[in-house]
């Protein structure tokens, strides 16, 4: 004998029973929504976030933004709030995007471009044939496999006649694709194949596919020995122009229905492909990823305490920045970030 249906379709309802399952299906949908909203900040926590902020001697300036609404903000020393601020490495952060908007463009084909077709009048005669293994992506991840140039190898890489030919003579240390290795000459690397592929400089790129979608003021910042404006290190923005950099990247890489970013970039860029030897926080492209609170953070970094965190869970922006000068306060300082971010997590 055929076994009945354990849950009947609806046209075998009746009216009455059918009209039933479907008040509450919509009760559910109804009460649901509310349920699944992200909870709004309170007063009470950005009073806490200002009590503990205010402590930290080395602190400029911080920003919250929750929901696409700056929340809260405030300029204890510093540039201020609207005037450019150096970011340090956190032009990292800011190239990625860049890079970014480039491939959206057609200026750059794909991630994974070799980077000896950027730069092919570059490349020294001698060098090691796993340069041409090296790709865009692998420049964003920071795992191109040569020697590093920065840390104690920083000061001697800026004072070299060309930067670019020297960052591409370094030794490998590495396989391209293998372990994180944090270096400035991978970045500059980037910014040098992007003015190739334009034939424009990077700062009028940034103006042009950045500054004006984003409605954003971008200054000139250093250049190298031969014109390349320095990728990786010392752009010069704002506070309030950090957060909606941040929110392009929160909504997907678009803002007010124009796609500024390619499909999928911002999903690419959070996904670590190498650890941080120093924080254990894996990173993406130009992204480093953590668990703060309990929820899934996203921050880029720069010297001194230049930070940009994007929490999508709790729709999120957050902007910080410090006392660029040296000496640098370390890795104990970007723990002091984390912990204004988390008094923002916890108490919601």
């Amino acid at each position: 004998m055929p076994t009945r249906p354990a849950n009947p379709p609806v046209s075998c309802l009746s009216p009455w029973r059918a009209a039933i399952m479907l008040l509450a299906a919509l009760a559910c949908y109804v009460f649901a929504g509310p349920a699944l909203a992200q909870p709004t900040l309170t007063q009470a926590d950005f009073d806490r976030l200002e009590s503990r902020a205010e402590t930290i001697e080395r602190l400029h300036a911080v920003v919250v933004s929750q929901g696409g609404e700056i929340r809260f903000e405030r300029a204890y020393r510093g540039p201020g709030l609207a005037s450019p601020a150096n970011i340090k490495s956190l032009s990292k952060t800011v190239l990625a995007a860049l890079v970014g908007t480039a491939i959206e463009r057609g200026i750059i084909d794909s991630t994974e471009q070799p980077l000896s077709e950027l730069l092919q009048s570059e490349i020294p005669g001698d060098a090691d044939p796993r340069i041409h293994d090296i790709t865009v992506g692998h420049l964003l991840s920071l795992q191109a496999g040569l020697e590093r140039t920065s840390g104690t190898n920083y000061g001697d890489w800026v004072a070299s006649a060309n930067w670019v030919r020297d960052a591409l003579s370094r030794p490998f240390v590495d396989e391209p694709g293998g372990r994180m290795l944090y270096s400035t000459g991978s970045s500059h690397l980037l910014s040098a194949a992007l003015t190739r592929a334009s034939g424009d400089t990077t700062l009028a790129l940034a103006r042009r596919l950045l500054g004006e979608p984003l409605g954003i003021t971008i200054p000139a910042w250093p250049r190298d020995p031969q014109g390349i404006y320095f990728g990786g290190n010392d752009m010069q923005l704002s506070p309030r122009a950090l957060i909606r950099i941040g929110e392009l990247y929160r909504q997907g890489g678009s803002l007010n229905g124009q796609r500024i970013l390619p499909e999928g970039w911002v999903e690419a860029s959070w996904t670590a492909r190498g650890t941080s030897p120093w924080t254990g926080d894996g990173y993406g492209y130009g992204w480093f990823v953590t668990t703060l609170a309990g929820e899934r953070a996203y921050y880029g970094r720069g010297f001194g305490g230049q930070a940009l965190y994007v929490i999508p869970a709790r729709e999120l922006v957050i902007v910080i920045t410090s006392d660029p000068s040296p000496p640098s306060p370390g890795g104990q300082f970007q723990g002091e970030l984390n912990g204004l971010v988390e008094i923002l997590l916890e108490g919601q």
